[in-house]
């Protein structure tokens, strides 16, 4: 399944959106929105809201094997949407105050979305298919060895240039798995630029002409690497999951007291 980033732009975006209201709403009071101030109020209860929406939707839908309300990979999105924008609007909610309760509330915050991070990079090293279902190692082999029938049957109807080309970008043995999960950037990285460094050398019909083989080298380089470190990932999954989920419970607990709190000194003492 093709990886999409498509909830992190949306996330961009919506911050700036948000960033730029909350300029603006500084420069019209003449000084940072107070906590307790309406707008301060409100961009903290739809951050709140959205850290509930975090912390519940995709969970319930993970655990209804019998729902269809969407895929799984577009809850993750809406998972991630949220699990970003909400706690940003928490963090402008503070007023930059980070003492007692709010500030432990904060501190779990950031904890929690930079493990997110690291969840969703461990997240998209697992195979999956188009549903966001994970795919055993016998149907990797399986699609490993279609791929490599198209890069013959290609390779074999192409001049001798196309099969050096193909020798010295072609897919790297994979490496221990503990290590090829984590250095999976880089290595996509590093074969982008070999392709680019050999393929800028081609005429451009002779590059166009190319870039069917470039997509399947790419498929075939990433399907060897999931086989390689399934079961790896899979361990560092379950132990993110393990360290992840307790660390929300802990932050959803303190942010309900804090907001309990915040409406009990904020209302019914006036």
């Amino acid at each position: 399944m093709q990886q999409s980033s498509r909830e992190l732009w949306l996330s961009f975006f919506a911050i700036i959106l948000i960033t730029l209201i909350y300029v603006f709403v500084t420069i019209m009071i003449g000084g940072i929105p107070g906590a307790s101030d309406l707008f301060g109020h409100s961009i903290g209860i739809i951050g709140f809201i959205l850290m509930i929406l975090t912390e519940t939707l995709y969970t319930l839908r993970k655990r209804s094997k019998s729902a269809r309300w969407g895929r799984m990979s577009s809850w993750l999105q809406l998972h991630i949407f949220t699990g970003l924008v909400g706690p940003y609007m928490v963090l402008l909610h503070s007023s930059w105050k980070f003492n007692g309760l709010a500030g432990l509330v904060m501190l779990l915050t950031i904890v929690i979305v930079v493990s997110g991070f690291l969840g969703r990079y461990i997240y998209t090293s697992v195979p999956r298919n188009a549903d966001g279902i994970e795919i055993e190692a016998a149907e990797l082999a399986y699609q490993i060895r279609l791929i490599d029938g198209e890069l013959q049957g290609w390779l074999a109807s192409q001049p001798d240039l196309y099969q050096k080309l193909s020798k010295q970008v072609s897919p790297a043995s994979v490496g221990r798995s503990s290590t090829v999960v984590f250095t999976r950037a880089f290595d996509d990285w590093n074969a982008r630029v070999g392709w680019w460094l050999v393929s800028s050398k081609m005429d451009k019909d002779a590059r166009s002409q190319a870039k069917q083989l470039n997509e399947l080298l790419k498929k075939s380089r990433s399907l060897r690497r999931q086989l390689g470190s399934i079961a790896m990932t899979r361990r560092l999954l379950g132990l993110w999951h393990a360290i992840h989920v307790p660390v929300g419970i802990v932050l959803f607990i303190a942010a309900f007291i804090h907001t309990l709190a915040a409406i009990y000194y904020a209302t019914l003492l006036r």
